[in-house]
């Protein structure tokens, strides 16, 4: 890697779309981002803002037909301002990766046989490892000289303990099955952990953390000087919370019952627990901004969709601070955490045992920084941290590739 390579390409590749983001090591800041939607359907959309020379997003539709031409399209959109792929200092390029079981505990450089493990965790990420596959296999062609870095979901949770990892179900089957809790979003809980203690004035590893990431998919994790101790995400990103579409925690047996009662096969199932569950299956809506609206014209059903999601966030909150047994800090994160001062006072509502408060006033500013909403009285910090699982991408990447 020459010294001015200092640019890092960050793919996150879907099973319809690919994001992208192009950045500089020097000071982390952004140079372009984009999105391809919709590949494989009649009509694509890309759109592009380069924001190295402060112009305008632009956007096209036209049919995709495929990832390589999905990536093409960027490599296009790049090369239009001076950012193209073949630059010199281009040092790597980073992928999101959802699923690296227990062999990838870190970001890692791809090669051959990298993918093959990747591929042999399909089964139990298949919406989402075949995508990334794509997505690395295309950029592979692409720049088939330049590192290719793997950074993945599950690795900052792979430090969780046995006994919390572990399902209490057959050894033998579990083991022969991959069946265990992975966790995911683990990006996001590593930067966000990081920047809490930042936030405090201290080091990551004097500081224990309870992290909410709490978008479309949520998911909750115990942090303890750094490393994480527990999470709310399982086997697959079902597990856990009320999410947007997803169910979260349920009694596994009721899977039985809708197939013997119902009649519902394993795909039904799954899709009802995955895209038909959580607050759209509740109330209609898995919008928190239109939850609330609802809420406040008197909808009782979605008041009731409400409460059972905070419901389900005091019961993790509680659980966390007593697996981690001393909290420095609750952080709040991703669309519904960053921006629904609503469901941050809830959460925290009735948990002042437990040294939890939030000011009316801090919770009702709206901001793009990182920033305390507790009063200074309270034992434990609420904050709110905006969530860069980009830069936290593309700083293991450079990191890893810079060694």
């Amino acid at each position: 890697m020459t010294a001015n390579a200092t640019r890092v390409l960050v793919l996150n590749s879907g099973s319809s779309s690919v994001k992208y983001q192009l950045l500089d090591m020097k000071d982390g800041s952004r140079l372009a981002v984009g999105l391809v939607e919709r590949i494989g359907e009649q009509t694509s959309r890309l759109s592009h803002t380069p924001l190295a020379t402060g112009g305008d997003k632009r956007e096209r539709e036209a049919r995709i037909a495929d990832h390589e031409e999905a990536l093409r399209a960027v490599a296009d959109e790049l090369s239009a301002d001076g950012l193209g792929l073949d630059s010199p200092e281009l040092a790597a390029i980073g992928h999101r990766v959802v699923h690296g079981g227990l062999k990838f505990t870190a970001p890692t450089v791809i090669d051959d046989a990298v993918l093959t493990e990747i591929e042999r965790l399909v089964p139990v990420a298949p919406l989402h490892n075949p995508a990334n596959i794509t997505g690395i296999r295309t950029a592979q062609a692409l720049r088939p000289d330049l590192p290719q870095v793997a950074v993945f979901d599950t690795a900052f949770h792979t430090t969780m303990p046995e006994h919390a990892a572990r399902y209490a179900i057959d050894v033998e089957t579990a083991d022969a099955h991959r069946i265990r809790r992975y966790g995911f979003h683990g990006t996001s809980h590593a930067y966000v952990s990081r920047r809490t203690a930042e936030l405090l004035g201290k080091a990551p590893e004097d500081v224990n953390v309870i992290v909410l990431h709490l978008g479309n998919g949520a998911s909750a994790s115990a942090v303890a000087g750094g490393r994480c101790v527990d999470t709310s995400m399982g086997l697959t990103p079902l597990e856990g919370l009320v999410m947007g579409t997803r169910s979260g925690d349920i009694d596994p047996a009721v899977v039985f019952h809708l197939k013997r009662v119902a009649g519902m096969d394993a795909d039904e199932i799954d899709e009802l627990l995955n895209k038909k569950s959580g607050l759209i299956g509740l109330c209609g809506d898995n919008d928190m901004r239109e939850i609330r609206r609802r809420i406040d014209e008197g909808d009782r059903q979605a008041a009731l969709a409400f409460e059972i999601y905070i419901h389900r966030l005091k019961k993790y909150i509680g659980a966390y601070s007593a697996v981690l047994g001393r909290v420095d800090a609750v952080a709040f994160t991703a669309g519904v955490g960053e921006n629904a001062a609503p469901v941050r006072e809830a959460a925290v509502t009735g948990l002042e045992e437990l040294g939890l408060a939030v000011d009316a006033e801090l919770n009702a500013v709206r901001s793009d920084k990182a920033r305390l909403i507790s009063p200074e009285y309270a034992r434990v910090a609420v904050a709110v941290v905006p969530t860069d699982e980009e830069l936290e991408i593309a700083n293991q990447t450079y990191a890893l590739v810079s060694n």
